[in-house]
C-alpha cells in the first residue's frame, strides 16, 4: 500500500536491552546494518504490524518485550532514485514510519533471525543507543536521529 504522496507505511523497532544498549542487525547477505522494520498490511494496526515484524525478523513475542512508547506521528525518508522501482505503480518514493521503543525482557537465547523463509538479517549485536546513527545507510540517517531523539526520554536505562 502506497499513500497518495508515494510513501509506503512502515513500522520501525528500537529494542532496548540491558545497560542502555539497543539491538542492531546486519541485513541478510549484505554489509548494511539497521533496526528491525517492515511494512504495515492493510488489515492491521500499526502496533499489530510492529508485533508481527518483531516476531518475523527477530523471533520475539509480546511476552518478551515491554512497550515503552512510539513516535507521535510518521517519520519519512525518501529512497534514492536507484532504489525506486520506476516500473511499479503507484511509484513508491520512500517510507513513512511509526517507530516503537521496546524494552527486551527476555534472554538473548530467544532472539532468532530465521522465522521466515527469507530472513531479513544474518547477524546482530547490542550497541550503544546512538551508535546506529553512525552506521545506518545515509538515506535513513535523518529518520534514525529523529526516532532516537523522540524516544530517548522514554528509555529506561
Amino acid at each position: 500500500m502506497i499513500d497518495i504522496d508515494g510513501y509506503r507505511p512502515n513500522v520501525g523497532i528500537i529494542l532496548l536491552g540491558n545497560n542502555g544498549k539497543v539491538f542492531f542487525a546486519k541485513r541478510y547477505h549484505d554489509n548494511g546494518w539497521q533496526f528491525p522494520q517492515g511494512g504495515i498490511n492493510t488489515d492491521e494496526t500499526n502496533e499489530e504490524a510492529m508485533y508481527r515484524e518483531l516476531y518475523e525478523e527477530i523471533g520475539l513475542k509480546p511476552k518478551h518485550v515491554e512497550l515503552l512508547g512510539s513516535t507521535p506521528g510518521w517519520l519519512r525518508y525518501k529512497l534514492p532514485k536507484k532504489f525506486q522501482r520506476r516500473h511499479s505503480k503507484p511509484l513508491c518514493i520512500g517510507q513513512k514510519q511509526v517507530w516503537y521503543l521496546l524494552k527486551f525482557i527476555g534472554e538473548d537465547s530467544v532472539l532468532s533471525l530465521n522465522h521466515t523463509d527469507s530472513p531479513e538479517f544474518d547477524d546482530w549485536k547490542w550497541v550503544h543507543f546512538w551508535y546506529p546513527v553512525k552506521k545506518v545507510v545515509k538515506f535513513k540517517k535523518g529518520v534514525y536521529i529523529r526516532a532516537l531523539k523522540l524516544l530517548e526520554p522514554l528509555a529506561k536505562f
